[in-house]
């Protein structure tokens, strides 16, 4: 029983580290990447999609991403779908190929992308200690229902802190590499 929910709580807990991992992808430095853009959806035929579906999306240089799609009608979607999006990138058209510049960060712009990066950690610390809790509730169960005993318990529940405290530690290493990078000119 142990074993097996030991494994189940750290997996849940890796998923909660990718899924912040994901998140602060999507903040924005002064540099352009191609991930950027992927949670961008535009229309094509009826359905949403994502933007990397509908054309290829490359690095011009250090500040410019360049988007050519597959179909000509999909370049003004596509443009759209970039200037409706909440990155607050103004994409011009070039005829068969879109650029999107990086505006450059102003230094308060950069401050309130770091609060959005500590909330976004802190959700991550919220999310893992909830996976503790669920587990130490699970292994109060067991001792209950007598399939394991209070020493079997307790030495669980150690492990679980101690998986708890490895990937709070790893949450803390990505804020503060995500913080640095923001703060870089």
């Amino acid at each position: 029983m142990t074993p097996e929910l030991k494994k189940i709580t750290e997996q849940k807990m890796q998923k909660s580290v990718e899924a912040l991992k994901t998140d602060l992808a999507k903040v924005r430095t002064g540099r352009a990447h191609t991930g950027l853009l992927d949670h961008v959806m535009v229309e094509y035929y009826g359905s949403m999609v994502p933007i990397n579906q509908v054309a290829n999306v490359t690095l011009i240089d250090a500040r410019t991403i360049g988007v050519q799609t597959w179909e000509k009608p999909m370049l003004a979607k596509v443009e759209k779908a970039i200037r409706d999006s909440d990155l607050g990138l103004n994409p011009a058209n070039m005829g068969e190929l879109l650029r999107v510049p990086m505006p450059a960060l102003t230094e308060e712009r950069r401050r309130d992308l770091t609060k959005v990066v500590r909330h976004e950690g802190e959700a991550a610390k919220i999310a893992i200690r909830n996976l503790r809790r669920d587990a130490n509730q699970q292994l109060k169960d067991a001792v209950k229902d007598k399939e394991i005993s209070e020493d079997d318990e307790r030495r669980a529940e150690d492990e679980i802190q101690k998986l708890t405290d490895k990937y709070v530690a790893e949450v803390d290493k990505l804020l503060a590499q995500k913080e640095q990078e923001l703060m870089q000119i």
